[in-house]
């Protein structure tokens, strides 16, 4: 009997020290990324570069699967990952939506602050105001102007009620005491069609959206909302140099595991991350397409995602916006 009890405590004991050591046998099985959107967007783009690159850095024995489990506006997914075991055989990859904006606009099965354990962003990239190039707008004070002059008389087009463009023009409008008229679309394309047509007056589009239309000089940008000017459009001021004020703003693309994985499988995964965005087949793609690496650490990431899900939920409610 005291022979059997000995045994039992030391396998109770090694189950919860934070010496025992899950990656030993980590992992058995193939490992699985989930995206929650379709195939062939920015998020997806990212998750099938780390699917290769990891089992690359991280040797014989790993093998990643992109799994693309795409609904409500990225919840499935997340609500997927938050289910799964925190066996390190799950994570998540996505982009802010089913981290800080969706919950406060859909019910989502999961709680993103308590049921997702963060690893890191990757990558960030702003969004930026663009017009038509024929547009008679030529820059961000022209925009406030007309908009005062005329009150909801200037269109705003966006993806789709509650995605980050449309915040963006939320966020602008508040920030300027302005106000125009959202137009929402399912989906970025439609977007871009009508922008070109002069159907919409305006888009804060993503900066990898719009970037080709700019440099063929199809569309005009006025401003970018990151803190500081991008390098593929020096030329181009933020919101804050053309006057307005705490509307900074980046889509941003991240990785997280079910709540409660194993410190050490955490490391590795983290490391990995890092080591495979910074590779010289990734890190410049990723760049040319107008993101800019973040890889934060899991402390980092956290406190991040907690003050921009409480920024988001903050407008949400002042601007009473609602899912599609």
């Amino acid at each position: 009997m005291q022979r059997r009890q000995i045994l039992q405590a030391g396998l109770a004991v090694a189950a919860t020290s934070p010496t025992w050591c899950w990656a030993d046998t980590w992992p058995a099985k193939p490992i699985t990324l989930v995206v929650p959107f379709p195939p062939g967007g920015s998020t997806d783009l990212i998750a099938r570069a780390l699917s290769t690159k990891l089992a690359e850095k991280m040797g014989p024995g790993f093998t990643f699967i992109v799994d693309n489990k795409a609904g409500a506006t990225g919840t499935i997914g997340a609500a997927q990952v938050a289910r799964a075991p925190a066996d390190g055989y799950t994570f998540l990859v996505s982009s802010l939506g089913p981290f800080v904006i969706a919950p406060h606009l859909i019910k989502a099965n999961y709680d993103a602050l308590k049921d997702l354990d963060p690893i890191t962003i990757v990558a960030q990239a702003p969004n930026v105001l663009v017009v038509p190039a024929a547009s008679a707008r030529k820059s961000v004070p022209e925009v406030i102007s007309y908009l005062k002059a005329n009150p909801d008389k200037m269109s705003f087009a966006s993806s789709g009620n509650g995605s980050s463009d449309h915040l963006t023009a939320e966020l602008f409008w508040l920030q300027t005491g302005t106000s125009g008229v959202h137009v929402p679309y399912k989906g970025g394309g439609p977007v871009m069609t009508n922008l070109l047509g002069n159907q919409v007056d305006c888009s804060f589009m993503n900066i990898n959206t719009a970037l080709p239309q700019i440099k063929a000089g199809k569309l005009r940008a006025l401003a970018i909302t990151s803190a500081k000017r991008s390098p593929l459009l020096p030329e181009v001021p933020t919101l804050e140099e053309s006057g307005v004020k705490e509307a900074n703003v980046n889509s941003w693309q991240a990785v997280a595991a079910p709540k409660g994985l194993p410190a050490d499988i955490k490391k590795r995964m983290f490391d990995a991350i890092v080591a495979s965005i910074k590779d010289p087949a990734v890190a410049p793609k990723l760049l040319e397409l107008g993101f800019e690496l973040v890889l934060n650490t899991p402390e980092q990431f956290a406190s991040y995602q907690a003050a921009e899900y409480a920024r988001w939920q903050k407008l949400i409610s002042a601007r009473n916006i609602k899912a599609d």
